[in-house]
C-alpha cells in the first residue's frame, strides 16, 4: 500500500530532507536560550538582576503606601510571572512557560520573599530607622543570595524537562523510517 500524503522513496521531494542524527534533533529543538550551564547562569544574572533592580526599586516606592512586607510580596508575584516567562524563553531555552512551571517557580520565589523579608526585617531589629539606601543594599544582597538558590531549583527542577522534550510534528525535521514500513506526515502505512 502506498501512502498518499508521503513521497515515494527516493524522489526528489525527500532527497531535499536528509535523515538527522540524534545530535542534529537536539540542536533543532534547542533555543539560543539554551546552553552549558555557564552560559544559563550568566543570562540568568542579567535578566534576574534587572527584574531584581527594577523591583527593588518598586518595593521602595510601595513601601511608602502600604507596609513592606505587603509591598514585597505585591512585588514579589509580578516580577515571579515575568522572570519566569524570560528564564523559560532566554536563560533556559524552553519556550514559553506553562502553568506547572510558573507553578513551581513561584514555590522559588515564595523562598526567596522570605529570605528578603527576613534580611530587611533583621535590618529594622538592628537599626529601626535605616535610610533607604541600607534597605536596598540588604534587599539586593538577599535576593543575589537567593537568586542562586532559584537558578539551582530551576536548572535542576522546574526547566531540566523542557530540554529533554521530544520534538513535536510539524518542526521540519524528516520523518523516521523503519524496516517495512513507510511513515507519513498524517498516519503510517505499511511499504509494498
Amino acid at each position: 500500500m502506498k501512502s498518499l500524503v508521503a513521497p515515494n522513496p527516493g524522489t526528489v521531494d525527500e532527497a531535499r530532507r536528509p535523515e538527522r542524527t540524534e545530535t542534529d534533533t537536539a540542536a533543532a529543538r534547542r533555543t539560543p536560550g539554551a546552553g552549558g550551564p555557564l552560559a544559563s547562569f550568566a543570562r540568568f544574572v542579567l535578566l534576574g538582576g534587572s527584574v531584581g533592580v527594577a523591583s527593588s526599586a518598586s518595593v521602595a516606592v510601595l513601601a511608602g503606601l502600604m507596609p513592606w512586607a505587603a509591598a514585597n510580596a505585591l512585588i514579589t508575584v509580578a516580577t515571579t510571572l515575568l522572570g519566569t516567562e524570560l528564564h523559560a524563553r532566554f536563560t533556559f531555552g524552553t519556550g514559553r512557560a506553562g502553568w506547572r512551571q510558573h507553578w513551581q517557580s513561584a514555590g522559588s520565589a515564595t523562598a526567596a520573599y522570605a529570605v528578603t523579608s527576613a534580611a530587611v526585617f533583621v535590618l529594622h531589629l538592628v537599626r529601626p530607622s535605616a535610610a533607604t539606601l541600607y534597605e536596598q543594599a540588604v534587599y539586593l544582597g538577599a535576593a543575589g543570595l537567593a537568586g542562586v538558590g532559584r537558578f539551582l531549583l530551576l536548572r535542576l527542577f522546574v526547566f531540566a524537562g523542557g530540554r529533554a522534550r521530544p520534538t513535536k510534528r510539524g518542526t521540519g525535521l524528516a520523518p523516521t523510517r523503519r524496516a517495512g514500513t513507510q511513515v507519513s506526515a498524517l498516519f503510517p502505512v505499511p511499504a509494498v
